[in-house]
């Protein structure tokens, strides 16, 4: 049984994250992470040594071949080469954009997810959360889309399995459905997938009737609702949903897909959560991992392009990792 107690929490990034350029306009831009990671320096002093900064790595090209095939891995390498030849910004489709350094930034953002697994199951950190972009639950195993160039999150999972935490728990509450993850684990017994986004919204999957399929049959849970509810519909439904993958299946360890596009004003959301809905989020899935899995919990960035929603996000979602109490209660 892993003790998780004096360890501190891990904030994970990188700074070639910075180097994936997407164009005037584009709502996933670098200030994204700076912005989050620049309130977090801020906010270190008084979170008392409960939170430590690491810096993660590049994954490797074996690390990426865990999820996508060779013939994956080489276009997002080719058509950064293309961009750094013609010194500009080449898009894969209208939305996902690739710069002279989106590789070395998709690859800095995959292995500082697989390098925040590590120090977890090492147990020399008590859970982790990774700042980084691009993000990539829209990214299949073969097809980059929706922002997303490869997977981080199911790269995680596969690097985690490998070392024997077998059992996968993906929590996404990214807005938009994770159709990405959905589909690489979707014949997959040994991964629960459960998703709460917006419906109808982008991509257009994410159907409750989707459970899985063959061996992975009722591992795979969606949560479509539409835009404008109040929070707590958002958060009620979450919880439950939550509780009804746990009776079903007991994880090893829980990964958290966060996209911050569900708070309040976001510019591609219709959702209404606030900074403290995600600590209260945060603070059930932190409860769960520590009474069910020794603790072994990964965050990972996803979606937020309102920076100051996600800057007051991504702190209420770092002080529930940590333990510290929420500094803007909204509920008695």
């Amino acid at each position: 049984m892993r003790s998780v107690s004096g360890l501190p929490t891990a904030v994970f990034s990188h700074p070639d994250c910075a180097g994936h350029l997407t164009g005037p306009g584009h709502p996933e831009r670098p200030e994204r992470t700076s912005a989050l990671l620049s309130a977090i320096e801020s906010a270190l002093p008084a979170m008392c040594g409960r939170v430590k900064e690491f810096e993660g790595r590049h994954a490797t090209e074996e690390e990426l071949a865990l999820v996508h095939p060779e013939a994956h891995i080489e276009r997002i390498r080719s058509k950064a080469v293309r961009a750094a030849e013609s010194n500009s910004i080449v898009f894969i489709d209208p939305d996902t954009a690739v710069a002279p350094g989106s590789w070395d930034a998709a690859r800095a953002a995959a292995g500082t997810v697989l390098a925040a697994v590590d120090a977890v199951a090492s147990d020399s950190v008590a859970n982790a959360f990774c700042v980084v972009r691009p993000p990539g639950h829209h990214a299949t195993a073969d097809r980059a889309m929706g922002f997303c160039l490869f997977n981080n999150v199911a790269l995680a999972v596969r690097h985690a399995q490998r070392k024997g935490l077998d059992r996968a728990l993906i929590v996404d509450w990214d807005v938009h459905h994770g159709n990405g993850t959905e589909a690489i684990f979707y014949e997959d017994p040994s991964v629960f997938y459960l998703s709460l986004h917006q419906a109808p919204h982008y991509p257009g999957t994410g159907s409750r009737q989707h459970r899985g399929h063959g061996a992975g049959t009722g591992t795979n849970l969606n949560l479509p609702l539409p835009p404008g509810l109040p929070a707590g519909r958002y958060v009620g439904e979450l919880l439950t949903g939550i509780d009804a993958a746990l009776s079903a299946f007991r994880p090893d360890i829980i990964f958290i897909s966060a996209g911050f596009d569900a708070a309040y004003g976001d510019p591609l959301s219709g959702f209404t959560l606030t900074p403290d809905d995600f600590y209260r989020l945060t603070e059930y899935l932190k409860g769960v991992a520590e009474g069910g899995c020794d603790g072994h919990l990964v965050s990972t960035l996803e979606g937020g392009y309102n920076l100051e929603g996600l800057r007051d996000c991504g702190l209420a979602h770092l002080r529930g990792l940590a333990g510290l109490p929420d500094l803007e209660p909204t509920r008695g």
